[in-house]
């Protein structure tokens, strides 16, 4: 189980909080109060799960001394179909404890990360659960060993229709599954083969010394990647250039160690491709989740056929700031920079309940029933774990962190987060557990449903001009980073692997041309590209993901079909999206997007959403001329 990337989703959210409690404001600036300061109603409720720690403790003893000796008991037997179907229910049994314990160790830990108990507790569930992981290895292997025809009888018999699913996904993996000896030697080599995201952390997060400039008043402020894209929203284009040299600077310094870095990663990818029968790591990699071939090309092909929306929006940046050419330090700025709202969590709530009504009753029900229910913990609080997400057990109801902050993002946030949280109630309540868990490629349909439907809402029912062109650019900025930038990351990721796989090599100056001849084509002929800028592709550490950053872009570009379908009233839309809610990995995602109403196989979904890119980038221009500020 991997807490930060298989159940969380984090948002980044300001630090200088304002709390509404009780009937008066405390100010963040004071510094972030005591919990036992804050109504129970604005904390999230752990006793839901366990009423206290020697519940928790009472199930701790028994998976160590009931649960793992009995899961032994099946290794060497599965044989038959009894034997199987026995062991999978026992060891979904196992998994749903170790969860529920797991989750509520975590986020007690992350209500007081200096609770010395509660981070004993997660500590103690993180071995536990590698001691139930190591001990249900057996199961997979076993299984696998077992002729193909063994796999599709178990698949074909009433008692395993729970597992069907499962068992078919499993088949897939056959063909490309090693002997036992060999499958070991790959196990055993699996700490030396995460060498290149090792490394590329030390030398980034430990080694990189990042230099202090000048800011807009003429003090000096130390780099870091935490400041580096704040400082690049500053309106003094300057400091901005000063921030974006400094910073490119240092990884400039490390160019060779960073490429040689690189390499060794897409050689390891394309190694293991090899090893399983792969013809590309591409493919290797696309086949955990059953996603053809055709959804990443059909959208590189998309994004590449509606890159001039793109252009238009620098375009509309070079004249509202009156610039001869557009840098990369120009585009994070925003353009209505002194527009502030401010939204309380009351406000917030209610807000949600309004703009999210397309969903329908249903919906809103839960939505209420999240809020009303205690499943989200609000504010920040002494020792609180930062920033936000939504996660929870499959036996518990859905929890939401939070550090709200009474702005708009906090309230976007708010609806991506209750979006994950309720996909998450729907999947639980409508699948079994080995059904349960929502693949990567569609986990961020529900939540950027919710907050483009949001930002949609507040742009139609914007109180002025300066309101609406500011969710017009939070909108726009959306999809701009989600589709454009992570499918140009997706581009360079496809070209260097494909580099390896013919045998080449990857040096720092092959990596930096290939990189500034993207971002020229994907930016446009207002765009310039000078020698730092074309070294960007040493600071991504998405590129140690094994093409991972392409599912963003698809979330997007699904979520968006959908919501087109609910807004235009096509027949049974909402019951679609409700059951594609339900889903979780009953299919697979694009089966499964395909039942709701997406075609991931064609470029229709990315089409659509990139002309809606255009569109907003026009009503913006056409915005900023009715306001006189560009002709």
């Amino acid at each position: 189980m991997n807490k930060k990337l298989f159940f969380l989703i984090f948002c980044l959210i300001g630090f200088y909080l304002i709390f509404n409690v009780t009937n008066f404001n405390i100010l963040a600036a004071e510094g972030p109060v005591p919990r036992n300061q804050i109504e129970a109603k604005y904390k999230w409720n752990l006793e839901d799960i366990y009423p206290n720690q020697e519940e928790w403790e009472v199930d701790f003893t028994k998976i160590q001394n009931e649960y793992l000796p009995k899961l032994e008991e099946f290794r060497g037997k599965l044989t038959n179909a009894e034997n199987v179907l026995a062991c999978l229910h026992f060891n979904d049994d196992l998994s749903r404890l170790i969860e529920k314990l797991y989750v509520y160790a975590y986020m007690k830990a992350d209500e007081n990360q200096d609770d010395s108990t509660a981070s004993e507790m997660s500590s103690r569930a993180e071995t536990l659960y590698s001691q139930v992981s190591a001990t249900a290895s057996f199961i997979r292997p076993e299984l696998l060993s077992q002729p193909e025809s063994t796999l599709k009888g178990y698949m074909e018999n009433p008692a395993f229709e729970d597992y069907r699913h499962a068992l078919d996904a499993l088949l897939k993996l056959k063909p490309h599954t090693l002997s036992k000896p060999e499958e070991e030697l790959l196990a055993k080599a699996s700490d030396m083969a995460s060498a290149p995201s090792v490394i590329f952390d030390k030398v980034t997060e430990g080694d990189m010394i990042f230099p202090k400039v000048l800011d807009d008043k003429g003090e000096e402020v130390q780099l870091s990647e935490g400041v580096f894209y704040r400082f690049l929203q500053n309106p003094d284009r300057e400091f901005r250039k000063r921030v974006y040299e400094g910073m490119l600077s240092s990884y400039n310094k490390a160019k060779n160690t960073l490429a040689a870095t690189l390499n060794s990663e897409v050689k390891k990818n394309w190694f293991y491709s090899q090893v399983r029968k792969y013809n590309s790591s591409l493919e290797a990699s696309l086949s955990s989740e059953n996603i053809p071939r055709e959804v990443y090309d059909n959208l590189i092909q998309a994004v590449n056929n509606n890159l001039s929306y793109l252009h238009q929006y620098v375009h509309l940046r070079k004249k509202i700031f009156h610039l001869d050419q557009v840098q990369i330090y120009d585009m994070y700025v925003p353009l209505v920079p002194d527009y502030t709202l401010t939204v309380t969590y009351e406000e917030a709530q209610q807000m949600l309940l309004e703009g999210l009504k397309p969903l329908g009753p249903e919906y809103l029900d839960m939505l209420k029933k999240g809020f009303e229910s205690r499943w989200i913990d609000v504010y920040e609080t002494e020792n609180k774990a930062t920033g936000g997400y939504s996660w929870g057990a499959y036996d518990t109801h859905p929890y939401i962190l939070m550090n709200y902050d009474n702005t708009a993002d906090s309230m976007l946030t708010l609806a991506h987060e209750m979006g994950h949280a309720l996909n998450f109630h729907y999947t639980n309540t409508n699948q079994k557990y080995i059904n349960s868990q929502t693949p990567i490629f569609t986990a961020e349909v529900a939540s950027t449903m919710n907050e483009n439907l949001m930002l949609e809402y507040l742009i139609q029912n914007a109180k002025n001009d300066d309101e609406k062109l500011y969710f017009l650019g939070k909108l726009i900025e959306n999809i701009r980073g989600t589709v454009y930038t992570q499918v140009m990351y997706s581009e360079f990721e496809q070209k260097i692997h494909e580099r390896i796989e013919k045998g080449e090599a990857l040096s720092y100056k092959y990596l930096s041309d290939a990189w500034k001849e993207l971002l020229e084509k994907y930016y446009g002929p207002d765009f310039v590209v000078e020698e730092l800028a074309s070294r960007g592709w040493s600071r991504i550490p998405h590129f140690y993901m094994n093409f991972y950053v392409f599912k963003y872009a698809t979330s997007l570009a699904a979520s968006n079909e959908l919501l087109n379908n609910i807004l235009t009233g096509q027949s049974e839309a909402i019951e679609k999206y409700l059951d594609f809610l339900k889903a979780g990995s009953s299919d697979y995602p694009v089966e499964v997007l395909k039942t709701a109403g997406v075609d991931m196989l064609s470029t229709q979904p990315v089409d659509h959403l990139l002309k809606k890119f255009g569109d907003l980038v026009k009503d913006m221009e056409e915005t900023f001329q009715k306001k006189g500020i560009i002709e």
